[in-house]
């Protein structure tokens, strides 16, 4: 069965600038930049039945219009008990229109609605050990977040092994947005 997830590809320029910020935090686990991407909907373990009906119902969305992302800052989720190290993402009316159509199409296709709040980022790195000091301290070294943006022309169907997290991930279909 697959694992199926709906996402935004990072470009490799700006997974470059994101790997600069990698090392120098305890019990970080970082992520290959090839692996970089912003998660829209998470799906799942799904039979090949419905993971074609995903990839079909998708295909509704591919009219949608193109739009720039902007990464802002670094962040942690976990709070006094940190998980993951994150570049967060400026919400714009297009990601969440984007998002928000995927819900209810993935939903009218059976399945489950998403039971976490969207809140756009890319993993860069799963923290295991790491106190919030550690995280405190390396967002105090780490600088100045300089900004990075990029424009979507497509968003991409991935799969992934049931591993710790990470990747690889493969594309298993495209769906190129309208300029």
């Amino acid at each position: 069965m697959p694992r199926l997830f709906t996402g935004l590809e990072v470009p490799a320029e700006v997974g470059l600038a994101l790997s600069m910020k990698r090392g120098g935090l305890t019990g970080a686990r970082w992520i290959d930049p090839e692996n970089y991407h912003i998660t829209l909907r998470f799906i799942g373990d799904v039979d090949n039945t419905t993971a074609n009906d995903v990839a079909d119902s998708l295909d509704r969305l591919s009219n949608s219009m193109s739009f720039q992302v902007r990464l802002n800052h670094l962040a942690t989720f976990g709070g006094n008990t940190p998980r993951a190290l994150y570049a967060g993402v400026d919400v714009n009316e297009n990601l969440v229109r984007l998002q928000a159509a995927q819900e209810r199409v993935l939903q009218r296709a059976g399945l489950e609605p998403e039971g976490r709040k969207f809140v756009p980022h890319v993993s860069l790195a799963r923290l295991r050990g790491s106190s919030a000091q550690d995280v405190a301290w390396f967002l105090a070294q780490s600088g100045r977040f300089e900004p990075l943006s990029f424009t979507v022309g497509r968003f991409v169907l991935f799969s992934s092994k049931d591993s710790v997290g990470g990747g690889p991930y493969v594309v298993e279909q495209s769906y190129p947005l309208a300029a």
